[in-house]
């Protein structure tokens, strides 16, 4: 869809198109299946994770508490992405309005931050729990977690809120036909006749200060946890620690990895398809919320002996 040439004011444009896999529209079809069961699978198994701590009272300890935020941000990021996706290559519904492209623009930079910001304090966790196991109870509890929560939630939301609000203040004159599935900052700005420099360096600056700040700190923590390991002489006691830790590591390196390359991809879009960055945007926001109360709870005894004494209580 082409606006009118005459249109100055970004107030005029009452909605967007998002335009995804137009060149390909077999894969749409391919992907649909298994994107619906990777959505399922991650709202199921997060609402399983939060309905078991919420449930089970010998769950109710700071270390589940992160937990419990962690699942909440995964469905609330793939709430925000994957149903219009879906409505895309369902049913091609690829309007989506001026007010809901910006507000699903900050929710996932700002939730994507937050979940950042939530593995480095379940990095922490366990480096206190492993490098300092008698001085855990006095230094991870409820107010801790709470301060925790406060901070993620601070940080995040001033560091994202310019983002959208650059972006509205944009004129957008021309075309409204997002190359994207998703509203994201860099494909909606492209859109605007205005110069989107600030826009540029924002999102760049802003992304390695908070999610390269925070990879860097969880490298350091996951790095004195393998020392303070690698020195437990107790039978099995380095074995299990690094089974837990090492799982734990693998899914924070896919999260921050996966980001990598799709920053990666964006700069060097010449020699790669258009298709290849839309498809890891996509792929970002549903595959680790699906992983995550897989690996961090499901492996976790205590919270598979909730989930199973809560089956058999609904038996």
């Amino acid at each position: 869809m082409i606006l009118p040439s005459n249109s100055s004011s970004p107030t005029e444009v009452s909605e967007f198109l998002l335009n995804c896999f137009v060149r390909s529209p077999s894969l749409q079809r391919w992907l649909s299946l298994p994107l619906s069961l990777l959505f399922l699978l991650a709202m199921g198994a997060n609402a399983t994770l939060l309905i078991t701590i919420r449930l089970e009272a010998s769950l109710h300890e700071p270390m589940y508490y992160l937990l419990s935020l962690l699942s909440l941000l995964d469905i609330v990021l793939c709430l925000t992405v994957i149903p219009k996706v879906l409505l895309i290559f369902w049913f091609d519904l690829r309007p989506i309005s001026f007010l809901a492209c910006f507000l699903q623009m900050y929710i996932m930079n700002c939730f994507l931050g937050m979940e950042s910001c939530t593995f480095l304090i379940m990095a922490y966790d366990r480096y206190v729990a492993i490098c300092h196991p008698l001085r855990y109870p006095a230094i991870i509890t409820d107010e801790f977690v709470a301060k925790a929560a406060l901070f993620i939630l601070a940080r995040n939301i001033f560091f994202t809120m310019p983002i959208p609000i650059l972006s509205g203040m944009l004129n957008y004159c021309h075309s409204n036909v997002v190359e994207n599935c998703i509203c994201a900052n860099l494909s909606v700005s492209k859109l605007s006749s205005d110069d989107i420099t600030v826009n540029r360096l924002y999102q760049l600056a802003g992304g390695w200060t908070v999610l390269g700040s925070d990879f860097i700190l969880i490298f350091l923590s996951y790095s004195f946890i393998l020392r303070a390991v690698l020195k437990l002489k107790a039978k099995g006691a380095a074995a299990k620690a690094l089974s837990t830790c090492g799982s734990h590591f693998i899914l924070i390196l896919f999260f921050s990895t996966i980001l990598l390359v799709l920053i990666l991809t964006h700069v060097a879009k010449k020699m790669v398809s258009p298709d290849v960055p839309i498809l890891l945007n996509i792929l970002h926001h549903v595959i680790p919320p699906a992983l995550n109360p897989i690996v961090y709870g499901v492996r976790t005894q205590e919270i598979k002996q909730g989930i199973l004494k809560l089956l058999r209580k609904g038996l």
